[in-house]
């Protein structure tokens, strides 16, 4: 294939600011990103890429999760620490309830721009561009502020690398021993009741540990059990950014974007003769695909076979998203058509976008009920057709926010002004994060209990 990654800049490319005051300065900062170091390597993809594999033949479960976008204020050990502890809190109930292993994908350490509706935003009177994530421009509603700065992709570089090297002391140097599954609980859910159903579990594990230690096996003598894969993800949106981290692999002499383990093509850019579609299929990272209303089966055949003409386990992820009112005439079609095609993909469900409201207030919130209803269907459809439901994908955070109404600590409407930070889209917090992934547990038990091929390759 005689794919660079230059090649998009030629095509068609949709949410791409183009009103950058200084083109040269643009092209500087792209220049100078490309003598930096890579933030992943290729051999960390390809691991990723098998365990996919593993999730598509039936065999784990995708676990991929974090914030919407993340910002340049929010940054904090603290806030990672709490994020990642979440999503392990998550992997546990999940590997325990499931008897599956769980591959652990954060949005994360590079999750900063973000399509939008609309361009421009009016407030008062005043019309300015939208505010389309720290890597572009400002959340401040100032005219300085809304304008894109190139600088701003060297800060979110050096934030991404600073986040990987926290995630990779987390992973490896002994906070992710199973033997400190107690001590992963956050304050605010040691006293709700998904943290009680979480306290009951961590006993059982932690009884399950003891009799393995009576019998000689222990974190010293097999070393999973004292660290974790977790790798990072982010929608390949600013292609600037990552061709500008897009490297030959010196041992397969393939390209791979070195700026996340796994990348993802967005549900406003995926058009298969554009620039997004183009550049993710000359890189060799798993390539998440997002499939929502208006996605006809022709077009996801052929977005498929573009990016994964050979068919390899594990590159394809592809991510359904279309809200809890929209599963059941949506998403059956496609999955009809992927399984007689006779594609190898991984099926997850993006639970969030497509169940995102306004309140009168106007907060943009999403219901928990909502969320958890879509990934029931979405359970339910592919074991109907004879499909492993492989996994899902969400926006969460490990801070206490409140962001999303409902769930067990009954967040109303009036209490969305309290604790609201995101920069963009509501995320759940760590209690209702906890009560999805005890949902999936109980719907992949009962899915398996029914003896359906759900839980089998296909």
């Amino acid at each position: 294939m005689t794919w660079t990654p230059s090649d998009w800049r030629q095509l068609p490319a949709k949410h791409i600011p183009e009103d950058y005051p200084d083109s040269a300065a643009l092209a500087a900062v792209e220049e100078k990103l490309k003598s930096f170091p890579p933030l992943v390597f290729a051999g960390e993809a390809r691991r990723l890429k098998q365990r996919l594999g593993e999730v598509a033949a039936g065999e784990a479960f995708l676990l991929q999760g974090g914030d919407c976008a993340e910002s340049f204020k929010e940054f904090h050990p603290d806030n990672i620490r709490d994020t990642f502890r979440v999503i392990l809190q998550m992997a546990v109930v999940l590997t325990f309830a499931a008897s599956k292993p769980v591959v652990k994908v954060g949005r994360i350490a590079g999750q900063f721009g973000k399509p939008r509706s609309s361009p421009v935003e009016t407030i008062d009177g005043v019309t300015l561009p939208s505010y389309r994530g720290d890597n572009i421009n400002g959340m401040d509603f100032t005219p300085e502020s809304r304008l894109p700065d190139p600088e701003r992709l060297t800060q979110a570089y050096s934030q991404s690398a600073a986040t990987l090297n926290l995630l990779r002391a987390f992973s490896q140097g002994g906070y992710a021993n199973l033997a400190n599954v107690h001590r992963w609980m956050l304050g605010f859910v040691d006293r709700s009741p998904q943290g009680a159903r979480y306290e009951q579990l961590a006993d059982q594990i932690s009884k399950s540990l003891d009799f393995m230690k009576a019998c000689g096996v222990t974190p010293d003598s097999v070393p999973q059990m004292a660290q974790v894969e977790f790798y990072t993800s982010h929608e390949a949106l600013l292609l600037g950014y990552e061709e500008a981290l897009t490297r030959i692999d010196s041992t397969s002499g393939e390209w791979y974007d070195t700026s996340a383990h796994m990348l993802w093509i967005g549900h406003r850019t995926r058009q298969v003769d554009h620039a997004h579609v183009n550049f993710c299929k000359g890189v060799r990272n798993p390539i998440g695909i997002k499939c929502g209303p208006g996605l006809e089966t022709d077009e996801l055949l052929r977005l498929i076979d573009t990016l994964n003409p050979n068919d390899e386990a594990g590159r394809i992820t592809l991510i359904s998203r279309f809200g809890s009112d929209g599963v059941a005439q949506g998403l059956p079609p496609l999955v009809r058509a992927v399984k007689q095609s006779g594609r190898t993909v991984v099926w997850s469900c993006d639970p969030m976008h497509g169940n995102t409201l306004k309140t009168d207030s106007g907060f943009k919130t999403r219901p928990v009920d909502r969320i958890l209803s879509e990934v029931r269907q979405f359970v339910d459809v592919l074991s109907a057709e004879g499909c492993y439901p492989g996994g899902v994908h969400f926006e969460m955070t490990g801070q206490n926010v409140t962001e999303c109404i409902g769930g067990a600590q009954a967040i109303s409407e009036e209490d969305l002004s309290s604790r609201y930070h995101t920069h963009c889209d509501p995320r759940l917090n760590g209690e209702q994060a906890l009560e999805l992934a005890f949902m999936i547990a109980e719907k992949l038990q009962s899915v398996g209990a029914s003896g359906t091929p759900a839980l089998k390759a296909g």
